[in-house]
């Protein structure tokens, strides 16, 4: 395991949450390396916003109108940021030692403007898509699925982030739930692509690939069978054993969830 360096670099962090007092203090530890960390706060009630204070963050409370932006672009545009380069953190991951070495090197190049780690960019140039849904829809005043768009060029780092988003099944079941209702609602929306959506094209970077074969298989049937052979098969589950098959089992469920209830929206229109 590569050491961490007790150096600041000029970088700035945000760290959107709402009641993450049982991961942000791991989630701060992993990017104290940053010289500023913003903390967007929804009103949490769990002691968040003293855990964020006594690492040394900065908390900025963020009260949602209901309508975009939401939580990340809004602190995008608004948060005074001490530096031009911003690093986008939720609070359930990690950046490991050998990740913060592959941060302190990137931010100081000159000829690349954004890296896919995931979020990673020279703040002024990126924004995430924005996809109306309706107030009707249980979406939260967070991006979650949205992807950042990049007036620049942009690279990807090797090492993942640490992510430790579901503790228990639960926790996912809970998550997916309100996820699969933005995700059907959305799926209307992706037809519609304009200079605040990612474009769906075959031939671009990585994330539009993926956003092409989303859209290409919307009206494809077995979709949740397509999904648990494209984890479990394509994306090398199996060799996670039991754990790697549950995974994809449930992501499989997922997709379910978002086939019916895109025919339950379909029904009502």
């Amino acid at each position: 395991m590569s050491e961490r360096s007790d150096a600041r670099v000029p970088l700035s962090v945000l760290v959107p949450v709402k009641n993450e007092a049982a991961n942000l203090r791991d989630c701060l530890a992993s990017v104290s390396f940053a010289q500023e960390i913003v903390v967007v706060d929804s009103g949490s009630t769990d002691g968040s916003q003293a855990i964020a204070e006594a690492a040394g963050a900065r908390v900025i409370q963020f009260d949602w109108n209901g309508k975009l932006p939401r939580k990340k672009n809004w602190a995008l545009e608004n948060v005074p940021w001490q530096n031009e380069w911003v690093l986008i953190i939720d609070a359930d991951e990690r950046i490991t030692p050998e990740l913060e070495r592959e941060i302190r090197q990137a931010i100081c190049r000159t000829d690349v403007d954004g890296f896919y780690l995931n979020r990673l960019f020279r703040h002024q140039l990126g924004r995430y898509e924005q996809i109306e849904i309706g107030n009707d829809i249980p979406s939260g005043d967070n991006e979650v699925h949205e992807h950042v768009l990049l007036n620049g060029r942009v690279e990807y780092l090797p090492t993942p982030m640490e992510h430790y988003a579901f503790p228990d099944i639960a926790t996912f079941i809970e998550k997916h739930d309100r996820y699969s209702s933005r995700e059907a609602a959305a799926w209307r929306k992706l037809h519609f692509v304009d200079e605040k959506s990612l474009r769906s094209t075959p031939f671009g970077t990585e994330l539009e690939r993926e956003r092409w074969v989303k859209k290409a298989t919307m009206r494809a049937p077995f979709r949740p069978s397509l999904r648990f052979v494209y984890h479990y098969v394509w994306k090398q589950g199996f060799r996670d054993g039991y754990r790697g098959w549950a995974l994809c089992r449930l992501l499989a469920g997922y997709e379910r969830m978002i086939v019916t209830k895109e025919r339950e929206l379909k029904k009502r229109a």
